[in-house]
């Protein structure tokens, strides 16, 4: 094929970015077959908490951050789905108080059907992600697939005693978000055709954006619990965070940031099934007020790709930190804060 533009590699699958997880009830049927527990001390984060890295220390002084994430296209130009699969693999690191360093590629292609330079564009979008991030591509590895696929594994290093996980959010603590929400009705809406350039524009660069400067301003301050906000929606790893800590939730929807047209796209039909997934999967554990109608709720569920930083950050903190990110223009907002109950529920007000 020797017109790129033609190809819209959004097409060339049924889901795309992290709307294409195996959802969390089904994950969580295979998993409990694993058991969490093991016998070596130095594993510090694992399977235990459905954390977004697992952390392993070497020393006193050194511990290694691992993660690795890859999905299908979210976007139809190769190059920004490459800096969006990198943006997000390399998020799970940050979300962890951690610094990337090295990375390997992940790819599958069909590399008899599609032109080698979108493989090429794919790749020299992440590179340019990596650059940014400081992180080194130590190799990688390729299969022949029928359905394009991307990501990386992603190594990182911290110091023990400075870990973030999602487990440790504390009574009166307020949560932050870094970005705004909507990713996954979006994204669905580019596979339909019903968005202007303008609007493609925004959303991919929202998922294009690193949480570095996010992450290097929380180390500033007392930060309790941290996540990226993924494939699980924001209610979804909110949920994570709160039966992690034994805390309950309390979010502010008319707080949360969404994108724009989000709510419009997804009463005329644009809710990915991710989302209604990760909806159905929560209903137990999620209390909606009654003025929220079933789209409202069904966009804080929103199968995010590459989301921002849900952190449960001291109450004395909030504010400045809030300001300090702002100030960095990251659309960060005060949406929510922790109560003492521990019942590992959230509660969603108007």
């Amino acid at each position: 094929m020797n017109n790129n533009e033609s190809i819209k590699l959004t097409a060339l699958s049924s889901k795309g970015g992290c709307g294409c997880k195996i959802g969390p009830a089904d994950l969580r049927q295979v998993l409990q077959t694993l058991s969490p527990a093991t016998d070596n001390p130095n594993l510090l984060v694992g399977l235990d908490t459905s954390d977004d890295a697992g952390v392993y220390k070497l020393n006193d002084d050194t511990a290694i951050v691992q993660t690795l994430d890859f999905f299908t296209p979210i976007v139809d130009d190769p190059y920004s789905f490459g800096q969006i699969a990198a943006a997000n693999a390399i998020s799970d690191v940050y979300a962890m108080g951690g610094k990337p360093i090295t990375a390997l590629n992940i790819v599958a292609f069909p590399i008899a059907d599609l032109d080698k330079q979108i493989l090429s564009r794919i790749l020299e979008g992440a590179d340019s992600k990596l650059k940014e991030a400081g992180v080194a591509l130590a190799g990688g590895h390729s299969i022949d697939d029928k359905e394009p696929k991307f990501g990386l594994a992603v190594t990182g290093t911290i110091h023990p005693d400075k870990i973030r996980t999602n487990s440790g959010a504390k009574p009166d603590d307020v949560l932050i978000l870094t970005k705004p929400i909507g990713v996954g009705i979006l994204t669905t809406s580019i596979k339909r055709g019903l968005l202007q350039e303008a609007e493609i524009d925004r959303v991919t660069n929202v998922m294009a954006a690193l949480n570095k400067t996010a992450a290097e301003t929380m180390d500033n301050y007392e930060i309790h619990a941290c996540t990226d906000v993924t494939g699980f929606g924001l209610l979804g790893h909110a949920s994570e965070m709160a039966k992690g800590s034994n805390v309950e939730i309390q979010i502010s929807n008319q707080h949360v940031p969404v994108l724009p047209r989000v709510k419009e796209l997804a009463e005329n039909g644009a809710v990915p099934g991710g989302t209604k997934n990760n909806f159905n999967y929560l209903k137990e554990d999620v209390t909606f007020t009654e003025s929220l109608d079933q789209i409202d709720q069904w966009i804080l569920c929103d199968a995010v790709t590459s989301g921002g930083l849900l952190a449960a950050v001291k109450e004395a903190d909030a504010e400045k930190l809030l300001s300090d990110l702002q100030d960095k223009n990251i659309e960060a907002a005060i949406i929510g804060r922790v109560t003492d109950k521990k019942n590992g529920h959230i509660t969603v007000e108007e």
